[in-house]
């Protein structure tokens, strides 16, 4: 019995994710993802267009499911930069995807309109936690956004093995602290 076209879509979304997480854009094969999604290539291509294509949805999916699985606690960036990493220590392909997405040209407006997005709505509710007392207003809300992500997402570059929430933590109540 032939598949419908939900589950066809997700399977070629399944594989890939798994291909571009592991070679990218250039490097990933539409075969390949064809056979780990069990159709043919021409099923991709009725899908999604083309091969950019396939990885313009790959990437959208999966910010989207991040920024909708981790929102901003603005009154706890500490609880807020451990859930995002915990989030994404637990979907490694999202760190490889966007790696691959900026080492390999970016460009992709919709992901970049979604990213953008997503930051003004950071930026408004650290701004309203510094109103409220509850954040330091020694730094602009957008760079405080910023830093408490790049203190999450340094732990994941860095690779060591260990389990650095408590340091997230730390360092992001040093961060904000009133």
């Amino acid at each position: 019995m032939p598949r419908d076209a939900t589950q066809t879509r997700a399977a070629i979304l399944a594989a890939a994710t798994a291909e571009f997480a592991q070679f990218g854009l250039a490097g990933a094969r539409v075969d390949r993802i064809a056979a780990g999604a069990g159709c043919n290539k021409q099923l991709i291509y009725a899908h999604f267009g083309s091969k950019q294509g396939l990885f313009d949805e790959v990437a959208v999916t999966h910010v989207r499911r991040l920024l909708d699985s981790v929102p901003i606690t603005a009154e706890d960036l500490p609880g807020y930069a451990v859930r995002l990493f915990e989030h994404i220590a637990a979907h490694p392909d999202l760190v490889r995807l966007t790696m691959w997405q900026q080492l390999e040209g970016g460009g992709l407006a919709a992901l970049a309109d979604l990213e953008a997005e997503s930051t003004a709505a950071k930026v408004k509710a650290v701004r309203a936690a510094q109103r409220a007392g509850h954040v330091t207003k020694a730094l602009p809300a957008a760079h405080l956004v910023t830093l408490v992500i790049g203190v999450t997402i340094s732990w994941l570059l860095e690779g060591d093995g260990s389990d650095p929430r408590k340091s997230i933590r730390t360092a992001v109540e040093r961060l904000v602290a009133v």
